[in-house]
């Protein structure tokens, strides 16, 4: 039974990810990846939220695999984030692969640590 919550969560996380990376690029003519900056730190943010709620109880086992594992696991993208540094850094572009690793790191864990900080406030 809990494969089935994984694949439900990635169902509509990878999806989501998809869509929301194409919408935002397609608003920003810019060569920094910023739709999976925004998804990257967005699934930060909740899987810290989840983490936080998780520690307090308040999140069970099932809610874990459907939220956690499934949504924010599909919703991220170390691969494409990984990809499209490497394709900044070979494009002459090397600020902003740079920019890229370090943002996409310090928002990231900044992220999580706000979710689970705003999770301890709400549960703790």
């Amino acid at each position: 039974m809990n494969w089935l919550f994984v694949i439900c969560g990635a169902a509509v996380g990878a999806p989501l990810r998809y869509l929301t990376d194409r919408a935002v690029q397609s608003r920003h003519d810019a060569l920094f990846p910023w739709g999976t900056f925004l998804v990257n730190v967005t699934a930060s943010l909740l899987l810290g939220l989840l983490t936080g709620a998780a520690l307090a109880g308040a999140a069970s086992s099932s809610v874990q695999l459907l939220l956690g594992t499934g949504l924010c696991g599909a919703l991220s993208t170390y691969s494409t984030f990984s990809y499209e540094t490497l394709r900044l850094a070979e494009q002459g572009a090397g600020r902003y692969a740079l920019l890229n690793m370090a943002a996409s790191l310090a928002a990231g864990v900044g992220a999580a640590y706000v979710g689970v900080t705003v999770a301890r406030a709400a549960w703790g």
